[in-house]
């Protein structure tokens, strides 16, 4: 099969520029062939080679706590809960190919995640997710969620993982561009875990899993690029997947591991074959001689090009020690699945490609990776004009509601605060029967059998803060993720991330992302959570608009006593509410100041870490001495959504509440302000001198609102409201929305 010759024309094609090009003929010594340049354009990417983003990332804290394997290691972060037992997690995103084709997109999303967690040689045991969408008031928009939500339903129950928490949220910023990212967590015996790693010149290279198609071709460079009117023809470069392959690579994998008869492992995600063997060959200062012609094919007349950057799903690339072949080859046909060795480990560093008897591609492994020879850029910043304009805007010029009842269901009604349960009962939440704390509290609680111990795990950021000040709004986004596992009873152990901004190469963008890493590194070293790895999603834009920047943090924390397990809701009658904390009547980014006055305005809610900090180590403390029955931290909505929330979580036990809501200025700011670093807490009354004394001891301020009881949330002098109207409007009005 003749290839086409490579020119610059071609080079730009692919989504190279000039200086790229030139480049490759000098690592090359010569003009690359087809094959070589298509290798080039998906390794270089943006999706593969962070060129943009990796040098800000090395600036984040990639050591410390309990980390074994940090950012950029393996396929996934590592870090130690004792017990012999290590937990293994990780974000990305797979927004560009949900714009396109939502149920796909977001169903091998999860599959790309999961095998990134089961390649470390851990098995699975939660999914999560952070999902956000323009207007459901747009039918596109409703088409969207609905197929983002039944691939990722279909996926994951089909593949048998729970997916157990996670967050979605609504703004005309993400009409055009969906953000889907998801999150999966496993666990793995610390002495137990397999590496992405090529070595043992002549070690045997072999392709496990389904065979290879012509879809996904290309997706790593689609995901580098921004979302426009041409994206609807990039559609087959969006993967198909199958939950009842992956299970059964799941298992194969995992034996084959158990059993230690791998040198290293790695999932063909994005770039397929040209990523896995590129990289594995570059962390072992190796080389790979490899026979496309002996890859299981599932279309014929493909070429060289197209097996080297297939993203077909559900395949790995196995490196099997000398003398294992056979042994691993009868565990795949066991399973039913491809089992074929395509090639062998080198010493000279190259990644040599043949095929059908010709030679396609001689690359330096080395080159082509992330951390060896792909590029290295730092774009210019620029703040944009938008953030001092907005900074100016004066709250206190606000008309004041005249029906503070009216105000309030109209703020708890907000899609972005309203329960998603219409999500999450599409998903098994229950399956493998670990999942003790599910969707719908603070964070989900999941038990570490053979242990007496659980983790609790979570996803969070509120982009509007980010957008108002990206700094401080990811700063936000790391303490709330903290505070969530807190509430659950756990401590916080390390984060992952997704970084979802708009296009590198213009100014504001790239401002926002350089904000953003600041913010979360100062954060993270001062919660001690170093940063486990994640994913870069550049390009989250379109003609009419970028999204607002939305660094989501995956956050996992411990439970070391499965009785300090502690949920948001009320649980009896005549118990005492207080909230730890202060108000500083904080409106910038709020939901109300969204969902009564129809602005994104202001700046981002303060925060203090050493408050912050503070207050999750006497909540902690409490949940320790069983002081607290109920722990919630206060979010969109404040305090008074909080409260609401508190009062009707649990479906089956409703319990109201009688408080009292100091005022300072005035009664919307109070109720409706995003302070940070709050959380309300229920005790028994019983415990009253025991609990203040803990917190007048530690210096932690706190106010006693009310008790609860009743069939009322009641807000002295202010608001009264049914628990079965709140139910119905925080339960069913996405339901309803989407079943309209």
């Amino acid at each position: 099969m003749n290839e086409p010759e490579v020119t610059l024309e071609v080079a730009l094609e692919h989504g190279l520029i000039e200086e790229e090009f030139s480049r490759i003929k000098k690592i090359l010594g010569r003009i690359p062939t087809y094959t070589e340049i298509g290798i080039f354009s998906v390794m270089w990417s943006e999706h593969c080679s962070y060129k943009n983003s990796i040098a800000l990332l090395k600036t984040l804290p990639r050591e410390g706590g309990r980390l074994l394997v940090g950012a950029g290691e393996e396929n996934a972060g590592l870090v130690d809960i004792g017990d012999d037992f290590a937990v293994a997690f990780k974000i990305e995103s797979h927004n560009h190919p949900s714009a396109v084709e939502p149920y796909q997109g977001a169903a091998t999303g999860v599959g790309g995640i999961m095998r990134d967690i089961f390649t470390m040689g851990a098995r699975p045991i939660a999914s999560l997710n952070s999902l956000r969408f323009g207007s459901l008031e747009d039918a596109h928009n409703r088409f969207l969620f609905d197929g983002v939500v039944r691939g990722i339903g279909d996926y994951g129950n089909s593949f048998g993982v729970p997916t157990v928490a996670g967050e979605v949220y609504f703004d005309e910023s993400y009409s055009d561009n969906p953000l889907v990212n998801a999150m999966a967590v496993g666990i793995v015996k610390k002495d137990k875990f397999a590496s992405a790693v090529a070595k043992g010149e002549g070690s045997t290279v072999m392709i496990v899993g389904s065979s290879t198609g012509r879809d996904g071709i290309h997706g790593a460079t689609f995901a580098s690029e921004e979302i426009s009117e041409k994206s609807e023809a990039k559609r087959p470069s969006v993967q198909v997947g199958d939950p009842f392959t992956e299970k059964l690579l799941l298992e194969a994998s995992l034996e084959i591991i158990q059993h230690g008869w791998l040198i290293g492992i790695q999932d063909m995600g994005a770039a397929g074959i040209a990523c896995s063997t590129s990289e594995m060959s570059a962390k072992g200062n190796s080389g790979m001689k490899i026979d496309l012609t002996k890859v299981p094919l599932r279309e014929k007349g493909m070429t060289a090009y197209e097996i080297m950057l297939s993203e077909s799903q559900e395949r790995m690339l196995c490196v099997v020690k000398k003398g294992f072949e056979d042994k691993v080859k009868k565990v795949f046909e066991k399973w039913d699945l491809h089992c074929e060795k395509v090639g062998y480990v080198t010493n000279d560093g190259l990644l040599d490609i043949d095929y059908l008897g010709e030679k396609k591609a001689v690359i330096p492994a080395y080159e082509l990776v992330l951390g060896g020879g792909a590029p290295v850029y730092i774009r210019e910043t620029r703040q944009p004009a938008y953030i001092k304009q907005l900074r100016e805007y004066d709250a206190s010029k606000l008309p004041q509601p005249k029906n503070m009842y009216d105000t309030f269901i109209k703020v708890f009604s907000s899609p972005n605060i309203a329960s998603k349960r219409w999500v999450y009962e599409q998903y098994d939440s229950m399956v493998r029967t670990n999942t003790i704390v599910g969707p719908g509290c603070d964070a989900a609680v999941v038990y570490i059998k053979e242990t007496n111990k659980a983790l609790a795990m979570k996803t969070d950021c509120n982009s509007r803060y980010v957008y108002l000040n990206p700094k401080v709004g990811t700063e936000i986004a790391v303490a709330e993720s903290a505070r969530n596992i807190v509430c659950s009873g756990g401590i916080p152990l390390a984060i992952t991330n997704c970084l979802n901004f708009g296009n590198p190469y213009k100014p504001e963008m790239y401002w926002q992302f350089k904000e953003a890493i600041e913010g979360m590194g100062e954060a993270c070293r001062f919660f001690d959570t170093p940063v486990t790895g994640g994913n870069v999603s550049f390009y989250n834009e379109s003609p009419n608009t970028a999204v607002y920047p939305t660094p989501t943090i995956g956050m996992v924390g411990l439970i070391e006593k499965l009785e300090n397990i502690t949920t948001s809701y009320f649980k009896t009658d005549n118990d005492l509410i207080y909230v730890l904390g202060e108000d500083f009547e904080e409106l910038g980014g709020s939901e109300y100041l969204k969902a009564v006055h129809n602005t994104v305005s202001g700046d981002s809610p303060k925060i203090s870490l050493d408050i912050e900090k503070k207050l999750q180590g006497t909540v902690l403390s409490l949940i320790d001495k069983k002081l607290i029955k109920s722990a919630h931290d206060i979010s969109e909505g404040g305090i008074i959504s909080a409260l609401a929330e508190c009062c009707i979580i649990n479906e089956e036990n409703p319990v109201g509440a009688a408080v009292d809501i100091p005022v300072k200025t005035r009664d919307d700011f109070s109720l409706f302000s995003e302070s940070q670093s709050r959380i309300i807490v229920s005790v028994d009354k019983n415990k009253k001198e025991e609990f203040e004394k803990i917190l007048n001891v530690a210096g932690q301020s706190f106010t006693f609102l009310g008790t609860t009881g009743g069939e009322l949330l009641s807000i002295k002098n202010k608001i009264e409201v049914n628990l079965n109207i709140l139910s119905d409007i925080y339960f069913n009005t996405i339901s309803r929305i989407m079943n309209a």
